[in-house]
């Protein structure tokens, strides 16, 4: 049996099948499908501060017309779909990002996305994450110079980011789930450092001391206040805990973003209006969103209504994926559980506990 061709630029360098995983891969940092939840509850803090400093923080957002750049082929929004986000992570390593890197990488990528479903009435929220090496169709996308990219197969979900850009992770994304995108999100590594030391670090606890040379992280059992730099770390750790593999480090990375949002709510951000506006500079800055979002005003809106939203019930599932069985180091949407789940969302329904288990970290096929 062969392998499938590799794209340029992505080679063989995440994890492998369970007996033998010794990835070798640059840390690509998922965690900003986790970090960019929090918008939503900063939003509201700037809506508070009666827009006194809109000008500036304003000018920070960037935008993306969507239905520009995907077209008509869409799937249909249906009345009771709820709201769907897509936020994404960049990793670009220019500009204030450089620092916050290791390994020599060049350009952009998103390594994974994740999918924040609203349902109707806005009282609860999932968080669905695509982990970044699922083999994916990619459809035929316009790059952002304009050119056409063709289709192609067994992709590795987290080069089409680079490739083509952000609308065309949304279309792919659209493409394999059949659930239409109502807004995308976009955080880089500066917005998430920024973002935790201006609200004074978040609180953690680890059950077993985590000790990773390569992430620098160096924590024992225990309860841990970490500031920017140390949450960096404690999301990218990955031979520290579990088995060292990608979709090992997912609990960890769920444990902060709970962590992250409790600390956001709790904070008294419209009686501090220099916090709320250190925290909104920093992250509206480091934000691109599409344009139905790219302004203060439409973002403050948007934060509003979700305001119900409490992080303490959000539920966090990892789309079900199985190893390849052409490549270990890969993994593809298992199946019937990710149609299942998809389904659930699509109809603003409850996500059936069977739609839930991951062949690949263990869980059984229904």
């Amino acid at each position: 049996m062969t392998h499938a061709p590799t794209e340029p630029g992505h080679g063989r360098r995440s994890r492998r099948a369970p007996a033998r995983r010794k990835a070798k891969a640059p840390r690509r940092r998922r965690v900003w499908r986790w970090v960019a939840l929090g918008f939503v509850v900063v939003l509201l803090a700037v809506g508070g501060t009666g827009y006194w400093l809109y000008s500036n923080l304003n000018g920070n957002i960037k935008g993306v017309d969507l239905d520009q750049a995907i077209g008509t082929d869409r799937p249909e929004k249906l009345p009771t779909s709820g709201q769907n986000i897509l936020v994404l992570g960049s990793d670009s390593r220019s500009g204030d990002n450089a620092s916050l890197g290791t390994g020599k990488v060049s350009g952009a990528r998103s390594d994974t996305a994740l999918v924040m479903h609203i349902p109707e009435g806005r009282k609860q929220a999932v968080a669905i994450s695509i982990p970044r090496d699922t083999l994916v169709t990619r459809p035929e996308c316009t790059t952002a110079s304009g050119s056409a990219l063709p289709s192609a197969k067994r992709v590795m979900f987290n080069s089409v980011y680079s490739a083509a850009g952000p609308a065309c992770v949304v279309k792919t994304v659209e493409k394999m789930s059949g659930v239409r995108m109502d807004h995308f999100v976009e955080i880089d590594f500066a917005g998430f450092k920024g973002l935790v030391d201006a609200i004074g670090g978040v609180t953690v606890t680890v059950d077993e001391a985590i000790h990773d040379k390569s992430s620098g992280l160096d924590l024992e059992a225990g309860t841990h206040k970490l500031d920017g730099t140390q949450s960096l770390a404690f999301v990218r750790t990955r031979h520290g805990v579990g088995d060292g593999s990608d979709l090992g480090r997912i609990g960890l990375q769920q444990k902060f973003m709970i962590a992250l949002l409790s600390e956001i709510k709790q904070q008294d951000l419209l009686g501090s209006p220099t916090k709320a506006y250190r925290i909104a500079n920093s992250l509206t800055e480091s934000m691109t969103t599409d344009s139905g979002l790219a302004s203060l005003t439409k973002l403050a809106e948007f934060g509003r209504s979700m305001n119900g939203v409490d992080p303490a019930s959000m539920e966090t599932i990892m789309l079900p994926v199985a190893y390849d069985k052409q490549d270990p180091n890969r993994v593809v949407a298992a199946e019937p559980q990710a149609g299942t789940l998809w389904k659930a969302l699509r109809a603003d329904a409850e996500i059936p506990e069977s739609a839930k288990k991951s062949p690949a970290t263990g869980g059984s096929t229904p």
